[in-house]
């Protein structure tokens, strides 16, 4: 573990779209252990954590509809898999006392809400309740709101845009320092003006990369494998370190970490 660096007075790890249970496992193992080292003071989640693949309104709208007595069981099954995969994530920040957890909405997790906007008497399914946040001490942040989570000098929000330019699109429309998912991809966009610097960071993505290449009959993508550890100085200021993942490994601090082992 490396000591808090002078002048630092929060740290934070933020993960971007997991999609459990289509999540890359190594990915993520290497996201736990990351945690145990950083032990940071704050654990950011930028949403689409889950798949939820049967709350697509494919499943329950429309006329390929399923019966409800057919669908809820596969609803069961997705809250289950996706809460498995928190759970994951949780042992490694209850193990290090990360009290400071927050979850930003994705789109993904939209589906919940507004398939209980269709069906109110299920409202156990919204997205709060569905994971828990309440009881795993997660403060919630619903999708893309104009008031996003910030901390400090820098907003985090599940991000909207998905142009080749997006990271150019984000901190144009925010006007603020942004960082987000979504795009699963990374990029960063810097604009300097009167006000000072101000930037804008895709964080790439911790979903299997390879097998959503396959059910995209072998288009390759710009996808990557990354999270984020940010520090804060007196005053709100910031620095960002991208950690990137490359087939389940990466190093931190001058650690080697697999994923495997």
């Amino acid at each position: 573990m490396r000591k808090k660096d002078k002048g630092v007075i929060k740290r934070a790890i933020v993960t971007p779209d997991k999609h459990f249970p289509l999540h890359d496992v190594d990915a993520i193992s290497v996201v736990k252990k990351s945690i145990e080292i950083v032990k940071p003071d704050i654990y950011i989640d930028l949403g689409d954590t889950g798949e939820w693949a049967y709350f697509s309104t494919h499943y329950w709208r429309g006329r390929f509809a399923k019966p409800m007595e057919d669908l809820i069981p596969l609803l069961d099954q997705d809250v289950n898999e996706v809460n498995v995969g928190m759970d994951w994530i949780d042992e490694s920040l209850d193990k290090v006392k990360c009290k400071e957890r927050h979850f930003v909405q994705g789109n993904h997790e939209v589906w919940l809400d507004k398939f209980v906007e269709r069906y109110p008497y299920l409202k156990h399914y919204k997205t709060a309740n569905a994971l828990k946040l309440k009881e795993r001490g997660y403060k919630y942040h619903p999708y893309n709101k104009k008031k996003n989570l910030k901390i400090g000098k820098l907003n985090f929000t599940h991000g909207k845009f998905t142009s080749k330019y997006h990271s150019f699109k984000h901190l144009d429309v925010y006007g603020e320092n942004i960082m987000y998912g979504h795009t699963h991809d990374l990029q960063r966009h810097t604009k300097t003006g009167a006000g000072g610097t101000i930037s804008s960071w895709s964080l790439g993505c911790l979903k299997d990369i390879e097998a959503d290449e396959d059910w995209l009959g072998g288009r390759l993508t710009n996808w990557n494998h990354a999270f984020a550890i940010v520090d804060w100085f007196k005053g709100g200021n910031f620095k960002v370190e991208i950690i990137e993942i490359i087939k389940g490994k990466t190093t931190l601090w001058g650690e080697y970490i697999d994923g495997k082992k």
